[in-house]
């Protein structure tokens, strides 16, 4: 896999920890949007991982 894609994969992985983090320190996070961020972050690691 091309470096270039691996570092965009990075700091697409990197953004979504950001909004992870931000919906935890919600005063009342959503479980929904907790989760879907944990599985895009998910796949962009597996992907990460392939290449």
């Amino acid at each position: 896999m091309e470096s270039s894609h691996v570092s965009a994969l990075q700091l697409k992985h990197a953004g979504i920890d950001r909004r992870l983090h931000d919906e935890l320190s919600r005063p009342m996070p959503d479980a929904v949007v907790i989760q879907a961020l944990k599985k895009r972050k998910l796949m962009i690691k597996e992907e990460i991982g392939r290449g």
